[in-house]
This record gives C-alpha cells, structure tokens and sequence, in this order.
C-alpha cells in the first residue's frame, strides 16, 4: 500500500483543538487522524482508519485463536429482551431509547448479551452444541452525560465483544481464562503497559470480574496496587480489613457535651481536645464518626429513599464507589433537612435513627465495641463514648469510603495500597446463569435431561484502545505508533527534486515487499513543515532523502527510540 500525501485526505493543525483535555485527543485531531462530528462522537480519517482497522485485525486474530466464532448484530435493537433482563430499566439514563413509528419500544445496544443468548437459544439444544464462544466488533452507544477525553469517554465506539457458553462452571473458569490469557497476549502486543484488577460486574452481574486498566495519568479510573503482593483492584472493589471486634460492655460511658459551632470534624476535634471531652486531649478526626445522609433512588423507584452512611471522620465517602455498591441505583447528597427535623444538620449522630426508620450503614472499620466522638442528634451537641453494639446497631457495613495512600491491603499482612490511575481497555465477566436463567436456555443432556447454560461475557473498547495508545506512546512532537498498530511502516521523506524522484522509486520497492508506505510528495511546502508533519503523524520508520541521495544514502529516524543514522537506500538496509 501506498499513500501520497499530495492525494492524502488529511490536513494537520498547529495549534491543539480548543476543546481537548487529553493528549491523545490533542494529537489525533492535530495529525489528522480523527474530526468530531458530534458530542461523543468522531469521524474517523484515513489514517485513524487504518490505526482503527489494525486493532481490531489483531484483536479479531486472538478471538479466532481460543476458538471465537465472529457473527455481528444490528446496534438498533427491540426493547423486549432488555425489558426481560430489567436492564431496560437498570441502565437508566445510559441507554439511547428511541421509538418506530408504530411505537414499538427499541434502543441503541450498549452491549449484547440478551441477543446472544437468544442466538444461541434458537440454534443450540443439545450438550453436543457446547462450549460455544461468539464475538462481533461493533459500534455500541452509551448516553454519556458528559462526553470527554475524545475517544475516551463517547456516545459511540467500536467494541469487541464476545460471549461464552458452557455446560457447567468448570467450562466457564476454562473459557474465562482463555480470554483472559488473549487479553493479556493483545495488550503486550499493543505495546501497552496495563495492570490487571479485580472489579465490580455492575448492570452485568456475575460472580467475577477483571478490568484491564491501561496505566495513564489521564486516566478515569483509580485503582490500587499493593506494594508488596500482587493484588490490585479498582477502588470501586478495594475491600477493607476491618479491626478486632471488642466487648461493648466493656466501652467507656457515653456522655453529652456542648460543643458550640462545631459542624465540621475539624472544629469538633480542636473543640474537643481544648476542652478535654471525655477526659481526653489526644483527639483525631479518625476517632470520630461522621454521619453523611444519602438519597437513594433505584431505576423504578417513585421517590428517593433515606440512608446514613457512618465512616470515620478522617474519610469522605466517596459517591462513586457508593453508587457502584448499589448499583443500579442513583445516590445523591441529601439536602432537604426541613422535611426531617429529627435529623440534625451537622451534629447527626447513629443514636437515634432506628426510631426515625432510617437504615444506617457503616465502614467496616466501625466494629463491635468501638468508641466514637459523634453528633448527640441536638444542635450544639456531640457525643463521647458511643459504642457500637451497646449505643447504636448498624444495620450492615458498606464499601463506601474513600480509599487512601497507604491504606493497609487486604490480601497480605505487610502491603501498603498505591493509589494509581488508569484507563480501562478490557473487562471480563463470569456471568454465571443470569442471562440464561431470563431466557431459560437449557441444552439437553445423554440422559434426556435438561441442563441450565453459563456464561461468560468480555468486551475490549477498540476506539478507546486507539486514543489509549496514543496517551502512552507519544512524545512532544507528536505520536510514537507501535509498529503493531500504525497506519503505515515507513514514512518516505523527500526533500527536493531529485530526492523525490528516488523515493518513488523506493516506496515502489518497499510496497512490493509487502510493507505500508507513506510518501510526502508535497512540491508546494518545505522541508521543515515535511519534518514536523512527519513527527507529529508518529510513522514508526522516517527515511530522511536529502544531500546525500545521489550517493544512494538517506537518514533513517527511529521515531520510537530517537535514534538517526545514514543508511543505504535499499530495502534491506531501510527496513533491517
């Protein structure tokens, strides 16, 4: 293949985009590889087409080599197998709904494993037909609240999906790692650096789930990694080692003191060591338990419902591990305290709300026998010695606590968590029965009876696996494509006449050898601007022809590494 770049539908920019909050959006609208045609949404140029298409060749490779089937589905679907599944509703605002014009319900597919199920329903009936594993690369839509990032966070992306089904849970941990083992083998093909964490399944359920977090600073997702064992996982799913429980006969006497204007945990704690509350002048925000009054609103819920969320006054809850907790519900600060006046605004303490028919759930660092300093429930007032399991009963613990640098690890002794930030590439799913139980999808066993299928379910964002890659291969010049993925291998640089005329005759050679060639046969523009252009649109190969062409030599530029050296004009010379 070869392409001109006097022919080449592509026009590079100088300036970044005025809207661009990412590297990677920078550069690929900058080198032309990308244009927005709508909020969350890109049109993809020849380059970023070739870029786009290399990825999933080389994902669609890995599919077919554990044994994937590729089928491909339409992206506008009927809403009755998503309402059978009560994801219709689950999905909430994410989900594009749209109507015919009979009426009929239908939607844009933000992932396809009711259809799936239905395929493999209609045409596998007996244990003979299993395992079965099916992909498709497909474009998914997500109504996104607010787009970023460029192809990081849009309405519409490419995605791999695939699904596995099997006879029994033995099959399922087989099919799970084999996709697991082929996430891994693309990744490190991609050039990618990327650590595999544990995860929560969300909308898909499952009883286990991995994410494969590509390791940027631009990245959306936190997670953690321990500094002495191998556990790693998505600060949504990081688990907390509670302490030792203690005897709550055994706490200290729960005394009321007056603490005026002291309705944060900072003025509480100088309030109580200033005036020694409970005999004590060593006082810290983690001795003290702070209340935070939550809305919970589930996808078909009329109205909101009230909860308390107790976690040591040194932590904040944090909202988005809260709502991945409970999802499929929607949580919101509450705020409309005239409505509950038994609830007092910043002196709320658990004493009272088992009266008040509110549930309260705590950290897992509030255990039987604690002692806390917390509000008495009165204005003006706080609490010393509230025990729980003697003064207050939660009515479970949660996941919700913001999670810290140095936080201790929950899977060995000695670890220290690092809070790190990535971009999720992969995901992978033990389903187990869900979908298979909505859509009773049983294959016959030798014996006449009747067995219920599992499931597994993985997906791979190929567009975000394209700006991903562009967030870690780049530099201040422009991209650094891996040699796996770029648009072209060699970019032909001439600089005037004569070297034109002998590019040509090399890019002539070098597409006969089977290699992807891009020329710069501009007249009209310099040397320099060839330069820049070069740099910037990341070709792994850049063969400078300039004084020396008449000698048969040329600059051969590593964009990878940096590296210049004179080379032959040849194909051997030029590619070895």
């Amino acid at each position: 293949m070869l392409l001109r770049m006097s022919k080449l539908f592509v026009r590079t920019l100088r300036e970044d985009p005025a809207d661009a909050e990412v590297p990677s959006h920078r550069l690929l609208v900058r080198a032309g590889y990308i244009r927005r045609a709508a909020p969350g949404g890109y049109a993809f140029l020849p380059l970023g087409k070739l870029v786009l298409d290399r990825i999933a060749d080389l994902v669609r490779g890995e599919m077919f080599g554990i044994g994937g089937q590729e089928v491909e589905f339409p992206a506008l679907l009927p809403a009755e197998p998503y309402q059978t599944s009560r994801r219709w509703v689950e999905f909430g605002d994410q989900l594009f709904r749209l109507r015919d014009r009979r009426g009929g319900d239908l939607l844009l597919a933000p992932t396809h494993e009711e259809m799936m199920t239905l395929l493999v329903k209609d045409l596998c009936s007996s244990y003979r037909d299993y395992p079965v594993t099916l992909f498709q690369i497909q474009t998914k839509f997500r109504n996104e609240a607010r787009p970023r990032g460029g192809l990081l966070r849009g309405r519409e992306f490419l995605m791999k999906d695939s699904y596995s089904f099997d006879l029994d849970a033995a099959g399922l941990t087989e099919s799970y790692a084999a996709h697991r083992a082929a996430y891994q083998r693309i990744f490190d093909r991609l050039g990618l650096r990327y650590t595999v964490v544990e995860a929560l399944s969300g909308s898909m359920g499952g009883s286990r789930s991995e994410e494969f977090l590509a390791e940027t600073p631009s990245g959306e997702d936190t997670f953690v990694g321990c500094t002495e064992c191998g556990y790693a996982a998505n600060t949504e799913a990081v688990t907390t080692p509670p302490p030792a429980s203690q005897n709550p006969a055994a706490g200290p006497p729960l005394q009321v003191h007056d603490t005026p204007d002291t309705p944060t945990i900072e003025t509480l704690v100088a309030h109580a060591n200033q005036h020694q509350l409970g005999g004590r002048t060593d006082w810290t925000a983690a001795d003290t338990l702070k209340n935070v009054a939550i809305e919970v609103r589930g996808p078909s819920d009329p109205a909101p419902q009230l909860l308390v969320i107790g976690v040591p006054g040194d932590r904040e809850v944090d909202m988005r591990r809260l709502e991945a907790v409970l999802h499929p519900a929607s949580v919101a600060l509450f705020e409309d305290w005239p409505a509950r006046p038994e609830l007092v605004r910043g002196y709320l303490g658990p004493q009272e709300l088992h009266k008040a028919g509110v549930r309260y759930l705590v950290d897992p660092r509030v255990v039987a026998g604690s002692a806390w300093l917390t509000g008495a429930n009165e204005p003006g007032r706080h609490a010393t010695g509230v025990v729980c399991g003697r003064d207050f009963t939660p009515d479970s613990t949660i996941e919700a606590a913001a999670i810290r640098d140095g936080d201790p690890c929950p899977a060995c002794e000695h670890g220290a968590l690092e809070i790190r930030r990535g971009i999720e590439v992969g995901h992978v799913f033990q389903l187990g029965k869900r979908f298979t139980d909505a859509f009773e999808l049983d294959a016959s066993g030798a014996d006449g009876g009747l067995t219920r299928i599992t499931m597994g379910s993985y997906g791979i964002g190929i567009s975000r696996l394209l700006a991903t890659i562009a967030e870690q291969h780049h530099d201040d010049d422009g991209l650094v494509w891996p040699a796996a993925v770029a648009p072209c291998d060699i970019h032909l640089v001439p600089t005037g006449q004569r070297q034109l005329d002998a590019a040509l005759t090399l890019a002539e050679e070098l597409t006969a050898a089977g290699r992807r060639v891009l020329l710069d046969d501009r007249v009209s523009v310099s040397a320099g601007v060839k330069f820049t252009d070069a740099e910037l649109l990341g070709i792994p190969r850049i063969v400078v022809l300039g004084r020396r062409v008449d000698e048969g030599y040329g600059e051969l530029r590593d964009r990878v590494t940096g590296e210049r050296r004179e080379t032959p004009l040849t194909v051997a010379d030029v590619l070895g």
